[in-house]
């Protein structure tokens, strides 16, 4: 019986998330409150668990809020820009060399783990050089999400914290080995960036030769003015603190790497003396914590959801009562692996499952049945998150896609089209490539 109000009170939030009818902080928190009723818990026991929950996450969100407010202080000062602008003039002109140049702009501007902000500033600026050249939007929107879903596995991404706060680990500990994983995902994505450009090459040549020159010598001469990325107020920029906030910045992935002081003590470090030395006036410092704050708070709120919800779940044992069940339906042979045949999947379910849905519905289920089986919980974590993070902007569930999608004037389906097998491919060779250096 607990096992089939577990089964309930996930497929009734899943249905919730993907029909849209609620918000996931709603279903995260009234869904399991009513199912542990049903199993017959009381309000104050319920309480507890709920206390349990948060207290499981609660670093997580900490280091959430102070994060996206730091990286959003350092996209307002430009930090990102001449990096962008640069490649954006190497690449001017040459196919292939914009197709590379897509991915590594891609990863700079995602630096902040927010896809919004991220399309915000690839697409104008990159769009025009694109329709200049001939080239498929449709792989300038694949290559730039290809890139920021690399880039998303860093802690204060969306989906390492959540998978961190379902298994009650720190997203600083869970993202060091990524990081591997990681320089290899952007090595194959030049690499198919290559392979994608001469494709794109070879479609192009089909034009006149003077036909090729005129759009070449037209792109050198007119995308000057539109390789700026658009920023909100070009006020905010502080081109003469650049090298201090590169600094500032590589000292806080230094700190993160090397793990002496939790993750979201580094973040409140950092966007205090970002704030100080990029804005120095009061009036200055709140308009910029107010700018991010919706975006830190948002998240926040969510992981607190879902500390509820698997606070909840976990203590009224229903996951353990469901993955212990579940295994009685699977073919013996299959359920060690379940978590590989998940992340393999993963991208697919993208399509058919939310990210809160597929990160607090499913991923604690499959790791319950699996650590049974001697499977190292973060394993189980890892082939999840990669199988399913490089499918992330390819998601009708993602709102950002939506953005990105409306600032090029594409269609979600045509983009779905193009991109569903090189993405899903994509993932598949990560999740090998990581077996291979022993993070699986």
């Amino acid at each position: 019986m607990l096992s089939i109000i577990g089964l309930v009170t996930i497929l009734t939030i899943v249905f919730l998330l993907l029909s849209g009818r609620i918000t996931p902080i709603i279903g995260l928190v009234l869904v399991p409150i009513v199912g542990a009723l049903f199993a017959g818990f009381g309000f104050a026991e319920i309480g507890v668990l709920f206390g349990e929950g948060i207290d499981r996450v609660i670093n997580v969100v900490i280091m959430f809020i102070f994060a996206i407010l730091f990286f959003g202080v350092m996209q307002d000062a430009g930090l990102f820009d001449p990096i962008i602008n640069k490649m954006i003039a190497i690449s001017r002109g040459d196919v292939i060399a914009v197709a590379v140049g897509t991915v590594i702009i891609g990863a700079i501007a995602h630096l902040d783990g927010s896809g919004a902000s991220t399309f915000l500033i690839t697409i104008p600026a990159l769009l025009p050089l694109y329709k200049r050249l001939k080239m498929s939007p449709y792989l300038l929107l694949l290559l730039v999400g290809l890139s920021a879903s690399i880039i998303n596995m860093v802690p204060w991404g969306g989906p390492l914290g959540r998978t961190a706060a379902v298994i009650g680990a720190d997203p600083t500990e869970l993202w060091r080995p990524l990081i591997p994983v990681q320089i290899i995902a952007m090595i194959l994505l030049i690499g198919l960036a290559v392979i994608l450009g001469l494709r794109e090459k070879r479609k192009i040549s089909k034009l006149t030769e003077s036909e090729n020159a005129e759009l070449e010598a037209a792109a050198t001469l007119e995308m000057t003015e539109q390789a700026t990325p658009s920023r909100k107020d070009e006020s905010l920029a502080r081109p003469k603190l650049l090298w201090a906030n590169l600094l500032l910045t590589l000292g806080v992935i230094t700190m993160l790497v090397w793990g002496i002081i939790p993750a979201g003590f580094v973040f409140m470090i950092s966007l205090s003396i970002a704030l100080i030395m990029n804005y120095p006036k009061v009036d200055d410092q709140m308009e910029r914590i107010k700018a991010h704050a919706p975006n830190a708070l948002l998240m926040a709120a969510i992981i607190l959801a879902a500390g509820s919800f698997l606070g909840i779940l976990d203590g009224t044992g229903m996951l353990q009562s469901l993955a212990t069940d579940l295994v009685l339906f699977l073919p013996a042979f299959i359920v060690p692996y379940l978590h590989l045949v998940i992340g393999f999947l993963g991208v697919p379910f993208e399509l058919v499952l939310s990210t809160d849905a597929y990160y607090f519905a499913l991923v604690p289920v499959v790791e319950q049945i699996v650590s049974g089986y001697g499977v190292e919980t973060t394993s189980a974590a890892y082939a999840m998150v990669i199988g399913n993070i490089i499918g992330t902007f390819i998601s009708p569930f993602s709102p950002a896609l939506w953005l990105a999608l409306g600032l090029a004037g594409l269609e979600m389906g045509k983009h779905i089209r193009y991109s569903f097998f090189w993405v899903w491919g994509f993932s598949i060779v990560l999740i090998v490539a990581a077996m291979l250096i022993g993070v699986i």
